[in-house]
C-alpha cells in the first residue's frame, strides 16, 4: 500500500497546473506539476512530513491531514475515498472480503433475464460479465451466456473502436474504476495479474493508469454506434450487490420517445 500512496500522492501532484495553484512563478521548471514544498505548504504541513507520505510512509494520517491533501491536490470526492484506503490499509483490512471464484445467485441472473426494456449486465470485480439479458448481451454483439472480461474487451479488441464512438472516455472511466478496486483489493493477486496484462498488451492503458485517475462506478451516459442499429445513447446505472459490493448489475436504457428508444427496441427484435 506504501508504493501505490506514493505513486498517487506524485501523480497528482504532477498533474497540478502552478498557475492554478497562485504559486510564485520561479522560471522555468524541470518537471510538470508543483514540487514538493508547495504541496506541503498549501496543505500547511512540514516538506518532511510530506516527503515521508510520497514515500509511502503514511502513519495513519489524520482527518485533517487528510481533508488538506485533498484541497491542495484537487482531488474529486472518489479521489479522496481512495487515498483514505490508501492512507489507512488497517480500515480497509476490516472490510475486505476473501478472494476467489465470483458467483451470481440464481434469483439475480433470474431478475436480470426477465428486464425486457433495457440492456442489463452483471459485472465482477475483475470487470467479468457473469450474467446479463438478451440485449446485454447483443449490446456487446456477444452470445448470450457468453463469458469475456470487459475490460480486456475495452483495450484489446479493436471491435470496440468502433462500438465506443468516445473510445477513450471509456478507456479513462474504466481505468479509473480499476484505480477504485485496488484500494479495496490491493492485495488481490487475479486483479494484479488482470492490471498487469493490460499493461503489457495495451499502451494506451498503460498511460492512461500512470495518471492515477480514481472514479466509482454510478450512473452515466453511454454512446454506442452498434453495427445493427447505428447510434444509441443510453442512460446507465450501476448498483453495487448489498451482499457483495464489488459485484454490481448495469442497467442501460434509453429516454422513452427517442430514436434510442426505437433502436433499441429493433436491436431486441434482431436477437435470436
Amino acid at each position: 500500500m506504501g508504493d501505490q500512496l506514493g505513486e498517487f500522492l506524485r501523480a497528482h501532484r504532477a498533474a497540478l497546473d502552478p498557475d492554478e495553484s497562485d504559486m510564485p512563478s520561479y522560471g522555468l521548471r524541470r518537471v510538470p506539476g508543483l514540487r514538493r514544498d508547495e504541496v506541503a505548504q498549501l496543505a500547511g504541513i512540514s516538506v518532511k512530513y510530506y516527503a515521508r507520505l510520497e514515500q509511502g510512509e503514511s502513519h495513519q494520517m489524520s482527518d485533517s491531514v487528510l481533508h488538506a491533501l485533498g484541497n491542495a491536490l484537487r482531488l474529486s470526492v472518489d479521489e479522496r475515498a481512495h487515498l483514505v484506503r490508501l492512507a489507512r490499509p488497517v480500515q480497509a483490512e476490516q472490510i475486505r472480503r476473501p478472494y476467489g471464484p465470483e458467483q451470481v445467485r440464481t434469483s439475480m441472473l433470474t431478475l436480470v433475464d426477465s428486464t425486457a426494456d433495457q440492456a442489463a449486465i452483471i459485472v465482477g470485480r475483475y470487470f467479468d460479465l457473469l450474467g446479463a439479458n438478451r440485449l446485454g448481451y447483443a449490446l456487446y454483439g456477444l452470445n448470450p451466456g457468453q463469458h469475456v472480461n470487459l475490460a480486456k474487451m475495452l483495450f484489446l479488441d479493436p471491435a470496440m473502436l468502433d462500438l465506443f464512438p468516445h473510445w477513450h472516455e471509456e478507456a479513462v472511466r474504466t481505468a479509473a474504476y480499476l484505480r477504485m478496486a485496488t484500494g479495496d483489493m490491493p492485495d488481490d493477486p487475479a486483479l494484479a495479474d488482470l492490471i498487469g496484462e493490460l499493461s503489457i498488451k495495451s499502451p494506451e492503458f498503460s498511460r492512461i493508469w500512470a495518471a492515477q485517475s480514481v472514479a466509482e462506478c454510478t450512473h452515466s451516459t453511454r454512446h454506442y454506434r452498434h453495427p445493427l442499429v447505428g447510434p444509441l445513447e443510453l442512460n446507465e446505472e450501476s448498483l453495487r450487490f448489498a451482499d457483495d459490493p464489488r459485484q454490481r448489475v448495469i442497467f442501460l436504457g434509453a429516454t422513452p420517445g427517442s430514436d434510442s428508444a426505437q433502436r433499441l427496441r429493433l436491436l431486441d427484435s434482431l436477437v435470436p
